[in-house]
C-alpha cells in the first residue's frame, strides 16, 4: 500500500506504473529498465544508482541476500504468479526482518538531534506528506504512514523544533514529534 505494484516489473521502465503517483522526478527520468542487473544495483544502493530518488531504503549490501531476493522477486512478480507461503514461513521471515531492522533501543533524546532528524518544513499534497530535514533531504510519506505525535517530557523536542523519527521496518513510516499539540497545524503547509 505504500509503493507501486511489483507485478510484471521485469522489463518495465522505472517510475512508469500509472497506478502509482508518488515516483520521484529522478526515478521517472532515470531511463532505467528493470532487469537482473539494474535491480541488483538498485537493491545495493538506491541513492547511488538514482540520486535524489524518494526510496526510503538504504540498500542490501550482502550479495547473497540480494541474489536470494532477486530470485524470489523474479518468480513472485511474473504475470500469473501467486507465491504460496505457510503462516509459519511468513512469520519466520517477518520475525527475522523485525529483529534485524527494528532493534529494541531506547527512545532518543529529541532535544539534541542529528540534522537528518531536525524537521525544517512539512508540506501536504493529496495523499502525501513531504518532510524536509536540516540535512537538506526531503522524504515523501503516504499520509497513513506519517504519524504526528507530541512529547512534552524531558526527552521531547524543543518547542518549534519537531523531530523526524523512523518508525517502520522498511523506512516507509515515520513519526514527527512536536513539543506541543498547537505546533502541529502551524508546521504543515498545504502545497502541491
Amino acid at each position: 500500500m505504500t509503493g507501486p505494484s511489483l507485478a510484471g516489473m521485469w522489463g518495465r521502465k522505472a517510475g512508469s506504473l500509472p497506478s502509482f503517483e508518488r515516483y520521484s522526478d529522478a526515478l521517472k527520468s532515470s531511463g532505467l529498465i528493470w532487469d537482473d542487473r539494474s535491480l541488483d544495483a538498485w537493491l545495493t544502493d538506491p541513492d547511488r544508482m538514482v540520486p535524489d530518488n524518494d526510496m526510503p531504503f538504504d540498500g542490501i549490501k550482502d550479495q547473497q541476500r540480494r541474489a536470494n531476493l532477486l530470485a524470489f522477486l523474479k518468480e513472485a512478480t511474473k504475470p500469473g504468479a501467486a507465491p504460496q507461503m505457510s503462516a509459519q514461513g511468513q512469520m519466520g521471515g517477518m520475525g527475522g526482518m523485525m529483529g534485524g531492522m527494528m532493534g529494541g533501543g531506547r527512545v532518543p533524546n529529541l532535544k539534541s538531534l542529528e540534522s537528518n532528524m531536525q524537521v525544517k518544513t512539512i508540506t501536504y499534497c493529496r495523499d502525501t506528506y513531504r518532510v524536509t530535514t536540516a540535512d537538506g533531504k526531503t522524504r515523501a510519506f503516504w499520509e497513513r504512514n506519517l504519524r504526528l505525535k507530541t512529547d512534552s517530557g524531558k526527552d521531547g523536542p524543543q518547542s518549534g523544533a519537531p523531530a523526524l523519527v523512523p518508525a517502520g521496518m522498511m523506512g516507509d513510516r515515520a513519526d514527527v514529534i512536536f513539543a506541543a499539540p498547537e505546533e502541529i497545524s502551524k508546521a504543515i503547509e498545504a502545497r502541491c
